[in-house]
């Protein structure tokens, strides 16, 4: 049959192949008995080695999901190769020539199957690119590029950086005279078809080349140099080929992959020039995805590298974040799939903000280092991101972070470290450690929740239950309510006019909030019964309820209690120096009846009765202002870059309120 291999040629391909050299390609092997190796398998997810391997034999087999096979099986399953393309590939490493029946060639006449043509072009390309960006006149752009950012010709030899002409038709050229045709080249990504023929896919830009777990080029990304460039993105990337899947291609992996395995520590950066900066810092686990998110197939090729498994010491991944939101929101995206590893995962994040390339520019490699070395824990990141979000000084906003912040240490994978978190959750929020394991014990209960009902919904469209959310959308439910969501910050803010019209309604059956109610209902249908300094004493914030809050910075806004104004008159004005939201609720409270007695020659509800009030809000006040002052010292315990004068001021401030609450109760007495 023509094209056919000859089969003297396949037998000897796989007697010269060794399929631990092969495996080790993408898995990190350890010893697991007499004759036998073990690791990650590379066809199915799973946290505990089940794939295996016989090297005398020849063979491999996984007792997790039971493929199994030779060295030819091996490289066809792994690289999506047909039977005839796999022996090519491994006859390629093997710098072995193979001959075929009747003198036939694959593919119509051509001496490579069509992976391993692609995969040539793109050797070519490389060495076409990088030869001009130290050579061409025009490249000098380039060259100041990496030149600024630290990068010298030794650099850029090292990780292949080039650079693609501006004249749209040089590398066309170049790779038909090395006799590939424009199918080919097309195919892999290198070169368009336009209406006047080839046109290069990359112009004007500096290139670096996208290779495999093996070391192969599949791919590029290009950086833009000039502004007159027809593209206005950055960046660009090879469209998906044959050969490119970026979802499965991490950039700087070739060069890390040694390193990664021996130290069981990878460290994800952001872009190419981040790779280099910290390979060159002595970082040499670090890489980079190509244009994408990081994401599942990223993780399950790394795990299988540094042998992420659970019967092992913890390995460790470092994500390196830009300070900004964007980069706060990628953090929160892997932490979303931290259940994923059975390693530790930490984050960076260089002061100001800095990536890699920056900082190792700005303070040199040592700077680098120490940002990887300083790396926090993945769960510190997200918790602080996710409580930095809400006003701690505020009681209020203690109950909102305890709330966000409980499902992430619910989502904690070691249950047994979860009352060590909740401690010093406590001490980040400033609050009591029962308050915040009674929040996490809530979560529990909604996660909990939250599975039964999606293992018993009917499922819809695409796998969903109900069907009705779009295979898009992000996180699903508040965080508030017990559910984390990475995608939080994507919910719009709203107006001004919605949040003032989504005021509560006050909760009556809370003895405090009722207490508030009657006090603004004396003040606005019994002003005479007030004096100025009454008013004076009570502060907008001593009110719980935001309503009432928003009707008494009312009776403020009308100039306080006024002798000599009808009763009409004065919540006439109150109505108008109040939240429109709020006017409503003044009509409401000057018509409610109150619960008291009144005195029978003035008229007027009992002075004990308005005394009772005030000092029951100014009570509120000032225990919710000592709760903010002991909450802040508690975090102030917590952070060793604390002010010891700003601690001993706070000291004071805090003993003052005491004496202040202490008075204000004897007098009450």
């Amino acid at each position: 049959m023509p094209g056919r291999i000859k089969a003297d040629d396949v037998a000897l391909v796989k007697e010269r192949s060794s399929i631990e050299d092969v495996v080790r390609e993408h898995v990190t092997l350890r010893p697991a008995g007499p004759g036998s190796m073990k690791g990650l398998c590379p066809f199915h997810d799973e946290k505990t080695p089940s794939f295996n391997i016989r090297p005398v034999v020849g063979a491999w087999h996984c007792f997790g999901c039971g493929e199994g096979g030779d060295v030819i099986s091996f490289v066809q399953k792994v690289e999506h190769l047909t039977f005839t393309e796999a022996i090519e590939r491994l006859a390629q490493k093997l710098g072995m020539e193979l001959h075929y029946e009747e003198g036939g060639k694959p593919g119509g006449g051509e001496s490579l199957g069509r992976r391993s043509r692609l995969i040539e072009a793109h050797r070519v390309a490389q060495e076409f690119y990088h030869h001009a960006l130290l050579n061409a006149p025009e490249a000098r752009a380039g060259r100041d590029f990496l030149r600024e950012r630290g990068f010298d010709s030794e650099a850029a030899k090292r990780f292949g950086v080039g650079f693609a002409p501006r004249g749209g038709e040089d590398l066309s050229r170049h790779l038909r005279s090395k006799g590939f045709t424009d199918e080919e080249v097309v195919l892999g990504g290198l070169s368009g078809r336009g209406s006047r023929g080839l046109y290069d896919r990359f112009r004007g830009r500096l290139v670096w080349p996208i290779r495999d777990i093996t070391g192969d080029t599949v791919g590029f990304g290009a950086r833009r140099l000039y502004d007159d460039d027809r593209i206005a993105a950055k960046y660009l990337n090879t469209s998906e080929t044959p050969i490119y899947k970026k979802s499965t291609v991490l950039y700087g992996l070739d060069l890390a992959k040694k390193s990664i395995a021996g130290e069981r520590k990878a460290v994800i950066v952001e872009g190419y020039t981040d790779v280099m900066a910290c390979q060159l810092a002595g970082i040499e686990g670090a890489v980079a995805t190509c244009g994408t998110a990081f994401g599942v197939d990223h993780i399950k090729m790394l795990r299988r590298i540094m042998r992420d498994e659970v019967d092992l010491a913890p390995a460790k991944v470092v994500f390196t974040f830009d300070g900004d939101a964007a980069g706060q929101k990628a953090a929160m995206r892997s932490f979303g799939e931290d259940q994923r590893w059975a390693s530790q995962s930490f984050v960076a994040v260089a002061d100001g903000g800095m990536d890699p390339c920056e900082l190792r520019i700005a303070k040199g490699d040592d700077a680098v280092r120490h940002l990887i070395d300083d790396a926090v824990p993945m769960f510190e990141f997200a918790v602080r991101t996710t409580i930095d979000r809400f006003d701690m000084v505020t009681a209020e906003g203690r109950v909102q972070a305890m709330r966000a912040a409980a499902p992430i240490v619910n989502s904690i994978r070691d249950s047994s470290m979860r009352p060590e978190y909740i401690r010093t959750v406590a001490g980040w929020i400033g609050v009591e450690v029962e308050q915040v394991q009674a929040e996490v014990s809530r979560a529990q209960r909604a996660a909990a929740r939250d599975a039964k009902e999606a293992k018993d919904a009917p499922q819809g469209a695409g796998g969903r239950p109900g069907g009705s959310r779009d295979a898009g959308s992000g996180g699903s439910r508040d965080a508030g309510a017990g559910g984390f969501r990475p995608d939080a910050d994507t919910v719009p803010e709203p107006s001004i006019e919605e949040a003032r019209a989504s005021l509560p309604t006050p909760d009556l059956r809370d003895p405090i909030v009722f207490a508030e109610r009657q006090l603004l209902q004396t003040l606005l249908q019994y002003p005479d019964s007030f004096a100025l300094d009454d008013v004076d004493k009570v502060s907008a914030d001593a009110f719980t309820a935001p309503a009432h809050r928003a009707v008494f910075d009312g009776v403020r806004g009308a100039g306080g209690p006024q002798r000599g104004l009808s009763v009409q008159a004065w919540a006439d004005r109150v109505t108008q120096a109040a939240p429109l939201a709020v006017h409503g609720l003044v009509a409401e409270l000057s018509v409610a009846s109150l619960p008291t007695r009144f005195d029978k020659a003035t008229g007027l509800p009992e002075r004990r009765y308005i005394d009772a009030l005030l000092t029951r809000v100014q009570e509120v006040s000032l225990t919710r202002r000592i709760a903010d002052a002991m909450s802040a010292m508690r975090r102030m315990a917590t952070d060793s870059h604390s002010d010891p004068a700003a601690a001993r001021t706070l000291s004071t401030e805090l003993q003052e309120l005491q004496r202040e609450l202490a008075t204000l109760r004897d007098s009450a007495s």
